[in-house]
């Protein structure tokens, strides 16, 4: 009776034991896995070349992963086989994962566009048939504001999925305007004036060259193709410009801009 009092006396100090490590392991191995963690960030930080949004997923990528791992040494402590465990959880992660397939795929879209950059905050641009400022770039969705200052929310998934324009991606843009006069119109005085109007423009950037060419001969105008270079946050204001100036300009040098019109013809005939 003794020898069996002492035996389990003996179990319980030595289950006692493994479950005091156990916790010991897990106390100091997350203070440790926090110090590790918050080391990288500093360090991704100090990198101009690292994303915050990248930042903020690598950080959760090496704790949780860290974590795992002081999980798996305390289990292991009390004496529960691991391997079985990683069993189950690849069970269950195989079960969520196809419960969860959309969310996992503007998961995985998420990692694409924090990793590749095809656009940053500040960005404006054309994604899954919107349009938009980037205003916030996370691991499931991507907000966008609109010019009239509507919040889009989009789907990694919808954006990756297809073609992305990203009007800042350079630095210079070109605008292209289509301008048509008469046929009764003088050609080289409304190519001389078109001229003048883009040399004239203090955003244009003429090292970059201009444009002035005639590019077809249309049902009822002679077509002229006007390009011009400009910085890219000019854009919209140049073109406005250009645009006002050719009309204002083309009245006061007398020179028509034709517009579709139907000639009616009405014949009397004597009965």
């Amino acid at each position: 009776m003794q020898e069996s009092v002492q035996t389990v006396s003996d179990l319980i100090g030595m289950y006692a034991l493994n479950i005091a490590l156990s916790i010991v392991i897990f106390v100091i191995g997350k203070w440790i896995v926090g110090k590790l963690t918050d080391v990288s960030v500093r360090l991704l930080e100090k990198s101009k070349k690292v994303d915050d949004t990248l930042i903020k997923f690598l950080r959760n990528i090496i704790y949780y992963t860290l974590l795992v791992i002081v999980v798996l040494t305390a289990l292991k402590q009390l004496g529960i086989d691991t391997t079985s465990f990683f069993a189950i959880l690849g069970a269950a992660g195989l079960a969520i994962g196809l419960a969860l397939k959309d969310s996992l795929g503007n998961f995985a879209s998420g990692v694409m566009i924090v990793v590749f950059r095809p656009f940053k905050v500040g960005d404006f641009i054309t994604a899954a048939g919107s349009s938009g400022t980037v205003e916030e770039i996370s691991i499931f969705n991507t907000i966008l504001k609109t010019g009239d200052n509507q919040k889009l929310i989009i789907p990694n998934g919808s954006i990756t999925s297809g073609t992305i324009i990203n009007v800042n991606a350079n630095d210079t843009r070109r605008v292209d305007l289509v301008v048509g006069i008469g046929y009764d119109d003088d050609i080289k005085k409304a190519k001389e004036i078109l001229e003048t109007i883009l040399k004239s423009h203090d955003k244009v950037l003429l090292d970059k060259g201009i444009t002035v060419a005639v590019s077809e001969l249309a049902n009822s105008s002679v077509n002229f193709v006007v390009r011009a270079w400009v910085n890219t946050p000019d854009y919209w204001a140049v073109k406005f410009d250009l645009t006002e100036a050719v009309k204002t300009t083309f009245d006061k040098e007398g020179i028509s801009i034709p517009y579709p019109q139907t000639d009616v013809h009405v014949y009397k005939h004597k009965v």
